[in-house]
């Protein structure tokens, strides 16, 4: 089975990403519209960006840096708009909070919601404890948007996460809140440095019905971490320009690599995974990492050889984990995702190997207690 989930759905890199003031009035900092809301684009405090490792310098929707200093693949470049893991955080007393963002395209995956391809979803409640209230709808035909997340509440401070969409381009946002309402920076999150997670589709969020239920924001959640999410729809295939462009990100909580799914054939996985390793371990000597392997298609249940298949990947990356840590590696520990994962994960998928929010609650359920051994470890 292929990891790849298709659909033209990144932005152009060459128009801005952020500052709108420009462009739109009423996304002025400090723009008030007919309807009394007050519009701040989120460049800067009190409103955090996190979920970006290279927005602070560029000011772009993106997950990779606009001109990588390493040549890399088109696809990985083009998927690299789609803002996967990307959230906003702050903390407000408004009775409302609307949204508004021109995004890249459309959504056309025919097996995956709109709402998860394209959609940014809310949650909200006290810091470190909130929950998930809505999800932005709207004609799928149109590119700019404006929705609300919540409306007619009590005045109250409330800690918000904005979740970006999975598989789409966010050219520009801003968020609405009332006129006379109070706007701070969020809370500190409970692990001080964030999680770097190198990956595929399903790491991407595919087949998520919205951004919130991909794996990724569900432990950044849990865990109260920002996690970098790297995954590479169909192109997580662990070549050295990535592992390059990871390890420049600084000072990072753990590196989680999670590219099984993608990285055909077997040779390609055995050279391409300890080749990954020794660069970042270049930079990165004694941050802990990861290795994970994909977890199991449903055809493995009437294809015994697939079955076969994937078993001999899982020993070939534990083969290089434990070559490593006898080496002297001691920050390096293996997964085999498919031995922790129920046997009724499957079901949880929409296509036999794309999780629904089933399978990402699985997902995360079974990757918690890994997670967290390997960041004690830091």
């Amino acid at each position: 089975m292929s990891d790849h989930i298709g659909g033209n759905t990144v932005n152009d890199s060459s128009r801005p990403s952020v500052d709108v003031s420009d462009l739109d009035a009423h996304m002025r900092a400090g723009a008030v519209d007919a309807a009394g809301l007050r519009w701040h684009a989120p460049t800067g405090e009190p409103i955090a960006v996190r979920g970006l490792a290279w927005f602070a310098a560029e000011r772009r929707y993106r997950r990779l840096p606009l001109a990588p200093r390493l040549a890399i693949r088109p696809a990985v470049d083009e998927l690299a708009n789609c803002t996967a893991g990307a959230q906003l955080h702050l903390i407000t007393d408004s009775r409302r909070l609307s949204l508004r963002a021109r995004l890249g395209s459309f959504g056309l995956m025919h097996h995956m919601a709109a709402t998860g391809q394209s959609g940014f979803d809310c949650y909200v409640g006290a810091p470190g404890a909130e929950e998930y209230v809505s999800t932005t709808i709207w004609d799928q035909k149109l590119s700019a948007i404006t929705c609300p997340l919540y409306d007619g509440t009590q005045r109250a401070r409330r800690s918000v996460i904005i979740n970006f969409p999975l598989y789409q381009g966010v050219l520009e946002l801003a968020i609405g809140i009332d006129a006379d309402a109070a706007l701070a920076p969020p809370e500190p999150m409970r692990i001080a440095r964030p999680i770097v997670w190198y990956g595929t589709s399903i790491t991407q969020g595919g087949c998520a019905s919205r951004p919130g239920m991909a794996h990724t924001n569900i432990l950044a959640r849990r865990l109260g971490a920002e996690i970098l999410n790297l995954g590479f729809s169909g192109n997580g295939q662990g070549e050295p320009e990535l592992a390059h462009l990871l390890s420049d990100i600084p000072d990072p909580a753990c590196l989680v690599l999670d590219f099984d799914g993608n990285c055909y054939p077997d040779e390609k996985l055995s050279g391409n995974l300890p080749e990954f390793i020794r660069i970042y371990r270049a930079v990165h000597p004694q941050v802990p990492i990861l290795v994970m392997t994909r977890p199991p298609y449903a055809s493995e249940r009437i294809h015994e050889r697939e079955r076969i298949a994937r078993e001999a990947r899982v020993g070939i990356q534990q083969r290089v984990v434990e070559i490593l840590q006898a080496a002297g590696d001691r920050a390096l520990t293996f997964c085999d995702v498919a031995a922790i994962l129920p046997a009724s994960y499957v079901d949880g998928t929409v296509d036999g190997g794309h999780p629904t929010d089933l399978g990402f609650q699985l997902l995360a359920d079974a990757l918690a207690a890994p997670l967290r051994g390997v960041l004690r470890g830091r």
